[in-house]
């Protein structure tokens, strides 16, 4: 029998998956997912068509507006971080710009995807 830890990480990967469907749909081109740095961890990395770098967490919630709400001030720093070590190494992605976007995977409906939610504090 699986635990509720393993239950919960196959939701996430699943959910993940299904976001990353979601974008490419949209014309996005996935760059990285579960992108691991000494910072912390990243879900999705993404180039917007004609925009971009997007930095993608992933939630499953009951309702979209939860999962947007549900990303606090804490893990956003830690996105922000793991985000400037991951574009430090890649100048010419660096020079398209970034930003911070949360899709919102809730059952039975399309995910949600909300644009540019936070903008890192990191100094």
């Amino acid at each position: 029998m699986k635990t509720s830890r393993q239950q919960a990480e196959r939701r996430g990967h699943h959910s993940e998956s299904v976001a990353a469907l979601w974008l490419r749909l949209k014309g996005y081109r996935i760059l990285a997912r579960r992108l691991k740095t000494h910072a912390g961890e990243v879900d999705l990395v993404a180039a917007a068509p004609f925009g971009p770098v997007c930095f993608i967490e992933v939630k499953a919630r009951e309702n979209a507006r939860f999962a947007a709400e549900s990303v606090l001030p804490a893990q956003q720093t830690r996105i922000a971080h793991a985000a400037s070590l991951y574009l430090a190494g890649r100048p010419g992605l660096a020079r398209r710009g970034s930003r911070f976007d949360i899709v919102a995977i809730v059952p039975r409906a399309l995910p949600v995807h909300h644009r540019d939610v936070w903008r890192p504090d990191l100094s």
